[in-house]
């Protein structure tokens, strides 16, 4: 759990100093039985959340008596709202009801109530109690966006998550909380974080969190690419305040971070300091002045990767409400200072935020509709630079708990924190990880007789600008990876066949696809059947249903334009010879016509029909779908009328048929 104070940095959330005295009295009134609640007043409104909640437990717990009914309904109040600071849905929850069942009246205990229900995921109670407070405050843009938030948790049950792959960091993580995590450079070798583990520097624990106060630790890779044991940063950064929150300049010498430093004479707030980095130490971290106030809270810094901007979070006049993202010119400070608007900022919180790119921003907030609590947004600047578009990252980036502090490594992966799922609220480093799609296309290049043609080669071009070429295997595989969204044409063929040519897109859907694409040859040196062709009983009118195989035949001259072909129509055995090679001769140039009409060249196109005088010879196509031919069996009438009536109508079928013969390659004949 970060300290909330020093990193979430909410205005209403800020504390007093005190003497060194009256801390150790308050630490000695927590573990009194005789707790006062002006104490405990006192110690909420310093912030110390993790002592003012054991104070108001202790108080609400002897509060038994029948008129003390409303006191009681006033503390719980106070203690859900320790509970709400301390991330701890669950007993924000139960706190913010009892408070409501002992007469407290305030409309925001509803608006409380559902946000701390949206971060537990019950999203239906927490709609129900976001419209109650509506009921007070109807324009409230805050539940309003609770409302959206949860409607989406409702719907993202049932729908698929991301493709993200996100795990707990073992190496990284500590038994407290560990979170913010930042790469020092582009090598991505050296990682440094923010811990509350129990070897933090100094010796007194948080009295916000009841944690060890912040300290920046690091990690680094060794040769095999593996993290190594962390530890704390070098140098002079840690101290007994709160540090933590950081971000490098582009070149890794230069760190910027937040730091809470308690004082014993003047007020304390969040503040951005600097360090320098000499090999691998850390000098002594040095203010960095943004206001000349010590009022106003800044943190989170984020260097731009071009090292311009330092991006920041603040509670300064002239935000939205809440905590805003703001940026300075690193170079030109004076005048700079800039709000980066309501596309981004809320009346809630917008937090952490990390700088990928010029246009592109990652942040966290809850303000912005989301699971509950804090969730991570992308942020795109469009291409004229005068307005964002905020994207919620979903789940599984995003949870019902606090999702804040990404940062990027190589491609789509990194590091975030979150607190989901821990019911202390302790915060924990995940890694994140957006596997590459797996989209492929694989098949085979065979001939008409469903035999591999050797050495065939395949090309696929993308309108991407992708060009791949390959040789098919000895049993006519090939198998070729593809990206989503792209068109692509394809064209296979070998020597003494003729070129396919096929085209496709691929999904744009964010999966996994493998797309199926058989060529099938036809040979240069004997005839082919063209399949499906059929015409009217008894003449030679093409039907309908022949117009795919036409067109796929006018498509394959096309992809061939130096050959040119005979098409031959062939008859079963019944009927004369002369109305056989009569009615075939008007079939075969039914089809040349039907080619000519789709812008094929007549000087390419001869017909003859060939009547019952050239029988088929069984391929191994053919024995495949009709087992009872052995091949090379050539189908005479002769041996026709040997078979059963059902195979003589079988071998009839196969010898009425359509087939295109090579008969002149003008020039040499290459694959495209």
């Amino acid at each position: 759990m970060r300290c909330i104070y020093m990193y979430k940095i909410d205005k209403n959330r800020h504390f007093v100093l005190i003497a060194t005295l009256i801390l150790l009295l308050t630490a000695g009134i927590t573990s009194c039985k005789s707790v006062k609640l002006s104490d405990a007043d006192d110690t909420l409104s310093r912030g110390e959340y993790f002592n003012a909640s054991n104070m108001y437990r202790k108080i609400y717990n002897r509060l038994t008596k029948p008129e003390e009914r409303p006191l009681r309904g006033e503390v719980a109040y106070k203690l859900a709202t320790c509970y709400q600071r301390l991330n701890r849905p669950a007993n924000a929850v139960a706190a913010y009801q009892n408070a409501l069942r002992y007469g407290q009246t305030d409309s925001t205990i509803y608006l409380r109530l559902a946000q701390m229900l949206q971060a537990s995921g019950k999203y239906p109670q927490a709609i129900t109690e976001y419209e109650k407070y509506l009921e007070w405050k109807p324009d409230d843009e805050i539940a309003k966006a609770g409302i959206r938030g949860c409607n989406i948790g409702i719907s993202s049950k049932d729908a698929p998550k991301s493709r993200y792959v996100v795990k707990q960091s073992k190496i990284l993580n500590s038994r407290r909380s560990d979170y913010a995590p930042m790469y020092l450079d582009k090598n991505y070798d050296i990682l440094y974080y923010t811990t509350t583990n129990e070897k933090a520097t100094g010796d007194n624990k948080s009295e916000i969190t009841g944690m060890k106060k912040g300290d920046i630790w690091m990690v680094k890779k060794n040769e095999k690419g593996e993290w190594l044991r962390p530890g704390p940063a070098e140098g002079e950064l840690n101290t007994d305040a709160d540090e933590g929150i950081i971000s490098f300049t582009p070149d890794g010498q230069t760190m910027y971070l937040t730091v809470a430093k308690r004082s014993e004479t003047s007020s304390t707030t969040v503040e951005i300091y600097t360090s320098k980095r000499s090999e691998a130490s850390w000098s002594a971290p040095q203010k960095f002045e943004i206001l000349n106030d010590t009022v106003t809270a800044v943190g989170h810094p984020a260097v731009s990767p071009d090292g311009r901007y330092l991006y920041f979070t603040s509670d300064m006049p002239g935000g939205y409400g809440g905590l805003d993202i703001w940026r300075i010119n690193l170079q030109e400070r004076g005048g700079s200072l800039e709000n980066l608007g309501p596309q981004i900022n809320t009346r809630g919180n917008e937090t952490f935020p990390y700088v990928r790119t010029d246009s592109t921003l990652y942040f966290s907030s809850d303000g912005h509709s989301g699971f509950g609590g804090l969730d991570i947004f992308k942020a795109q600047l469009n291409s004229t630079g005068d307005r964002w578009s905020v994207y919620n990252m979903g789940q599984p980036i995003n949870s019902t708990g606090d999702d804040f502090g990404i940062t990027f490594g190589p491609g789509e992966s990194g590091f975030l924190s979150s607190n989901r799922g821990d019911a202390r609220g302790y915060d924990h480093i995940y890694s994140f990880l957006l596997p590459d799609l797996k989209i492929s296309i694989a098949g085979w290049v065979v001939d008409k007789d469903d035999e591999p043609v050797p050495n065939a080669v395949i090309r696929i071009v993308g309108n991407d600008g992708s060009n791949q070429k390959e040789v098919a295997r000895d049993d006519g595989s090939f198998r070729f990876n593809l990206q989503r969204g792209v068109k692509y044409v394809m064209m296979a063929g070998a020597k003494g066949y003729l070129n396919q040519k096929i085209e496709f897109e691929s999904d744009s859907a964010e999966e996994d696809a493998e797309y199926g694409m058989d060529f099938i040859l036809a040979s240069i040196s004997k005839p082919s059947v063209v399949e499906n062709i059929f015409y009217d009983f008894d003449k030679a009118t093409l039907r309908p249903e022949s117009k795919e195989a036409l067109d796929e035949l006018a498509n394959m001259l096309e992809d061939n334009p130096n050959v040119s072909i005979e098409m031959s129509a062939h008859t079963d055995r019944k009927g004369s010879e002369e109305y056989n090679l009569d009615l075939s001769d008007r079939r075969a140039k039914s089809v040349v016509d039907y080619l000519v009409d789709k812008g094929i060249n007549p000087s390419r196109l001869t017909w003859t029909g060939y009547g019952k005088t050239r029988p088929k010879v069984v391929t191994k196509r053919i024995n495949k779908e009709f087992p009872q031919f052995e091949e090379e069996t050539e189908l005479t009438p002769e041996l026709i009328e040997t078979l059963s009536e059902e195979d003589q109508e079988a071998a009839d079928q196969i010898n009425r048929r359509t087939e295109f013969q090579v008969t002149a390659i003008d020039t040499d004949f290459e694959l495209m």
